[in-house]
């Protein structure tokens, strides 16, 4: 009898030890990327990051992110596109990857197999295509956000072009991306990553003696509006979010740039 147990027991406490060791065998091995990611890089100009409402910044090479394991997806993504980086180039699309520089572990993109919802990137591989190592490293999944098809490849697409346009003209933006999680309209996959109901987009131009903000709020739906039907003010994404999204600006600028909800001046052609 005593036999007949003996296998079983010995399989369980296998698969257990095996287990322990997969998950302090990875945290001894991502510790020193971990520690990488809480360094602030040049290349993301993190003089005007966002705080953080999560407690966890990660810096990548070419944009920040602040993660929400809650969600998991960052609530907000962070970079500085110049006119130089507006390339085109011929990179071969690579599979996505699990961020290892997040302490509590990225969502894993099988959640985002069969969910009927595209991988949309907050910061686009569009938006990095001046170098190999920075376009492959926008296909993290803490950079992706759940879209449904014709939204990631319509409107939200355009609204990437007009940016990547606008930083050709004014020589460079500094912009802020993201989901509005509280707005949540379904959840995907074994780690239940949220499906926002709206996304944002701001963008920063402090050109030609120019400084000035422009807003996005854009329903998760596909449109054929034209795109400055979707600009709003800062301050309401803020009310939406609960971030505060240029904390380094003088506050007397900050509070009149945030307020403003007016696209005079912005090339929309």
């Amino acid at each position: 009898m005593k036999r007949k147990y003996t296998y079983p027991i010995l399989v369980v406490i296998f698969m257990i030890a095996y287990l322990l060791f997969e998950k302090y065998a990875h945290q001894t091995i991502d510790a020193p990327i971990v520690n990488e990611g809480k360094v602030k890089k040049e290349a993301t100009n993190t003089y005007f990051l966002p705080k953080s409402t999560t407690g966890q910044v990660v810096h990548h090479n070419y944009y920040s992110l602040s993660y929400s394991e809650e969600h998991e997806q960052a609530e907000w993504v962070a970079y500085e596109l110049t006119q130089k980086q507006v390339r085109n180039s011929d990179f071969k699309r690579p599979y996505f990857e699990v961020d290892p520089a997040v302490k509590t572990k990225s969502a894993h993109w099988r959640n985002y197999k069969k969910s009927g919802y595209d991988r949309g990137h907050l910061c686009p591989a569009g938006d990095r295509e001046f170098s190999e190592e920075a376009y492959y490293e926008t296909f993290l999944t803490s950079n992706i956000s759940p879209q449904e098809h014709e939204f990631n490849a319509g409107v939200w697409n355009r609204l990437e072009q007009k940016v990547r346009y606008w930083a050709k003209k004014y020589d460079g933006v500094y912009i802020v991306t993201g989901g509005i999680l509280e707005d949540k309209i379904d959840a995907i996959g074994t780690e239940d990553v949220t499906v926002p109901g709206s996304f944002y987009k701001i963008v920063y131009d402090r050109s030609g003696g120019n400084v000035r903000m422009l807003a996005f709020l854009m329903k998760h739906e596909p449109s054929d509006k034209p795109l400055y039907e979707f600009v709003t003010s800062v301050d309401k994404i803020e009310q939406l979010t609960g971030i505060d999204f240029f904390p380094e600006l003088e506050d007397t600028q900050e509070a009149e740039l945030e307020a403003k909800s007016s696209y005079k001046g912005w090339s929309f052609r």
